[in-house]
């Protein structure tokens, strides 16, 4: 039997792709080759913008792979041992070459035609969530802004939107950290105040362990508690997003079971009622005594997840459904829970904030809890809930959702003091410098703080809420030069022996017209940091975890193992573990910041 030998198939193999690579004119002369118009169509070409990461990769959405062009599948080669009866072998192997220079040029033009770009790596989830912008506060001088004016901030989504993240294994976008919500996310044990006033304020003052040139100040204030059967009636309207953004696992099933952890607490003379959105808005459950658990329950049960997002009528039905069954005297609180992803309807945040402005007068507060990733909507549900009079939490786990609504379920509900608003002033003889860590977007102008008309952060039962300034005192190195042209007084201040001024203006819950605190704070007053208190240091220790997340800007070389350091010395009793997890969520964040690849 007559065989080509390997040596002549393959020169045939090698004669096909130099065919293909090398196309000839009918005369065998080499072609010239003309090159497409940009907008014209190439065969097996791909084109040049499916190359490029799309709109939605550029938003961070995850992007499938691209793939090569596809080969030919091969023919299959007809041979001795598998030729049909009576088919003749010289026949066979002229189909044999012929369908080897096939397969040759299909390679040869799939080589060619293969896109030069790679897939992307997906994006992690939050690369499309929306936060709000922050830039850290920066250092003023006390000589030209003597007087510092901030609300209040009770919130505490952003420590479990930033545990959610680091737990992925990614590090949380800057704008995800604000700093206050990570110090207030721990209850601390400050003193009750004993004075008939709804709640009580501590100052303490030590070096910061990051700058020897700077002070802590730390103002801390705690609400006065009440035990839960001593809260007055509850008028709550669960706001419930069944929108088909909702159907995953850590939103609509985690929701449901975390809202009923609450029910789970109300009583006879509490109402609860259930409103949804999605396409539409319905009301489930009308106002339901908490005693009826299982009727409440099995509401909450059938709660399916589809169709668009219709959140501003939501918002209007369930204030309208409050509004039904309010309670004089009592608790009326709207809990809103979503993922804050509106598509239908007013989505934008400016105009929904108008319209809980608005609503807010009618004396129902809005709280908000969010839930989900990917297209989470963090600005909007911190914002809202900001000028609804309530607060924002983020529920990642089980845990959180207890946390939130079942151990703080007083603070959650009850407010003992609206609009609560800190300003200080610093004396220029004493303090240089000053710098409030965090509530960025909790700023006001100096003469808010009179106006009464100027909407502030709530305290609800119980809450501890704590701020930390950082100080350059007279005679340390500050951060600027002095003026060259400034007015000096030439002599020792008449008050030498106090750093500042504290005021603190609130309303009680039914009032309009605000009442004042104050308070001196004195130089000597200043501790060793050893000398300071177990609370003041952690609470200093969450403060440097939080500057590190976002750039560490102010914290020089401290790092991630000086936070776990002075955190782990002070953890105190720790009745929940959240100090604990703290400690974990330290060690992670400073694996993921030295991860290879970074």
């Amino acid at each position: 039997m007559n065989h080509r030998t390997p040596s002549r198939l393959l020169a045939i193999l090698l004669a096909g792709l130099l065919a293909a690579c090398s196309p000839t004119q009918h005369d065998g002369t080499p072609a010239q080759q003309s090159q497409p118009r940009s907008d014209q169509a190439v065969p097996g070409r791909v084109a040049e913008s499916e190359t490029r990461p799309t709109a939605q990769a550029a938003a961070g959405a995850p992007t499938e792979p691209r793939t090569l062009a596809k080969v030919a599948p091969p023919i299959a080669e007809t041979t001795a041992a598998n030729a049909p009866p009576g088919a003749a072998i010289g026949k066979n192997e002229a189909k044999r070459e012929a369908n080897t220079r096939v397969a040759a040029d299909t390679m040869s033009a799939a080589v060619l035609q293969q896109p030069t770009a790679y897939p992307l790596p997906p994006m992690p989830p939050e690369a499309r969530e929306r936060y709000t912008q922050l830039t850290d506060n920066p250092v003023k001088q006390v000589a030209e802004a003597p007087a510092s004016t901030f609300s209040i901030d009770v919130d505490t989504g952003s420590y479990s939107n930033v545990r959610r993240m680091l737990n992925a294994g990614h590090l949380p976008p800057a704008d995800a950290v604000r700093v206050e919500e990570l110090i207030n996310y721990f209850p601390y044990d400050y003193a009750l105040p004993k004075d008939g006033r709804p709640f009580a304020v501590h100052t303490e003052m030590a070096p910061a362990p990051w700058n020897a040139d700077r002070v802590l100040l730390r103002v801390g204030i705690k609400g006065q508690d009440v035990a839960k059967q001593a809260l007055p009636p509850a008028n709550v309207v669960f706001l419930v997003d069944v929108s088909g953004s909702m159907n995953s696992a850590d939103k609509l099933p985690l929701l449901k079971s975390s809202i009923k952890l609450l029910v789970a607490e109300m009583r006879a003379q509490d109402r609860i009622s259930l409103v949804t959105y999605a396409s539409g808005t319905r009301v489930i459950l009308p106002p339901t005594p908490g005693t009826e658990k299982a009727t409440i329950s099995a509401a909450i049960d059938a709660l399916r997840a589809g169709g668009s997002t219709a959140g501003a009528s939501g918002i209007q039905l369930a204030y309208a459904a409050a509004q039904q069954s309010f309670i004089k005297g009592g608790i009326n609180r709207i809990l809103l829970a979503t993922d804050g992803d509106f598509n239908v309807g007013i989505a934008d945040t400016r105009e929904l904030k108008s319209m809980i402005e608005e609503k807010r007068k009618s004396g129902i507060s809005l709280s908000t809890l969010g839930f989900g990733t990917g297209n989470y909507n963090e600005a909007m549900m911190e914002q809202i809930a900001d000028v609804g009079d309530g607060a924002y939490s983020y529920i990642d786990n089980l845990m959180e959702g207890h946390k939130v609504l079942v151990n703080e379920m007083t603070s959650t509900l009850a407010t003992i003091a609206r609009d609560v608003k800190v300003q200080i002033e610093f004396n220029p003889a004493v303090v240089k410098e000053y710098r409030l860590i965090g509530y960025e977007n909790r700023q006001l102008a100096r003469e808010d703080f009179n106006n009464d008309q100027v909407d502030a952060g709530d305290i609800g039962a119980g809450h501890t809420v704590t701020a930390l300034y950082e100080l350059t005192l007279a005679g340390s190195k500050a951060s600027v030069d002095p003026l060259r042209y400034a007015s000096h007084s030439g002599g020792e201040s008449p008050r030498g022996d106090e750093l500042g001024h504290l005021k603190l203006r609130y309303k009680e819950p039914e009032a309009s017209a605000s009442q004042l605190i104050d308070f001196t704070l004195r130089r000597q007053a200043i501790k060793p940091l050893d000398a300071a208190s177990s609370e003041f240091r952690f609470a200093t220790a969450v403060a440097a975890y939080g500057q590190l997340l976002r750039g560490g800007k102010y914290t020089g070389s401290w790092g991630y193992g000086d936070v776990h350091k002075l955190a782990l010395a002070n953890t105190g009793s720790d009745r929940y573990g959240y100090r604990g997890e703290f400690l974990r969520l330290v060690d992670l964040a400073a694996a993921l910041a030295t991860r290879p690849g970074r």
